[in-house]
């Protein structure tokens, strides 16, 4: 089939076809990826944690955070640099987002503080995302087997930075439904307080009703009662 009649198909020729599975195919290197973690933890009364991530020069760290269970739904914040200068802080706040360009390379310390609750016991989500942490890479191999005369009019690296356009648009995705899904978990939890705290309030004002409206009969009672002794 000639190539036009693949084109008024709406299909790829079979070069170009090979050339995309070559492309899906090829080492994960060849599309660089955004290294992203996240980590649901508890958190102690009076406890504090601290967690480190070695980050190189010219990297872009994300982080997000937000405290889905457990008292006031707040926590103190704080990301330290290695050379110990503290980049962030934040006091009793119960979510945030953040954005820090990193100049040394280094292990830095992200920590969630519940000190100052005694009682409270916090459950906190949180999520990294490392932006170009890696240079570029190098040529792909199999970019170099594929000839001129196989693309057709379609550059190679068009055809790589769609793919990698997809992947991130892809990572960016997962990473949303992650942050929404800690939403989901958070206002469920406060529900769930908030009904615990209606179903007892509303128990009390009953009991608390019925009481009265037994003292009421008592006292009216009482009233019409005649206690004088009656002789015969």
């Amino acid at each position: 089939m000639a190539v036009g009649s693949w084109q008024a198909l709406g299909l790829l020729s079979p070069p170009l076809l090979l050339l995309a599975v070559a492309a899906l195919l090829s080492p994960a290197q060849a599309i660089p990826q955004a290294p992203e973690s996240d980590l649901t933890f508890s958190l102690a009364p009076g406890h504090r944690e601290c967690f480190y991530q070695p980050v190189k020069p010219g990297t872009v760290v994300e982080i997000e955070y937000q405290v889905i269970d457990g008292g006031e739904l707040d926590v103190d914040f704080t990301v330290t640099a290695p050379s110990g200068t503290v980049l962030l802080a934040e006091h009793r706040q119960g979510d945030g987002v953040h954005s820090v360009d990193v100049k040394e390379e280094g292990d830095y310390e992200i920590c969630f503080d519940n000190s100052f609750s005694h009682i409270s016991e916090k459950l906190i989500f949180f999520e990294i995302l490392l932006d170009h942490m890696q240079p570029e890479e190098e040529r792909p191999e199999w970019m170099d087997a594929i000839s001129a005369d196989h693309l057709i009019g379609m550059k190679l690296e068009d055809l790589q930075e769609s793919l990698n356009s997809v992947k991130a648009r892809l990572s960016r995705s997962h990473q949303i439904q992650t942050v929404l899904r800690a939403f989901e978990a958070r206002d469920r939890n406060l529900q769930e307080s908030n009904l615990a705290r209606v179903n007892l309030w509303s128990a009390a004002s009953v009991l608390a009703l019925m009481g009265v409206s037994a003292l009421q009969v008592y006292l009216v009672r009482s009233l019409f009662e005649d206690k004088r002794r009656v002789h015969t």
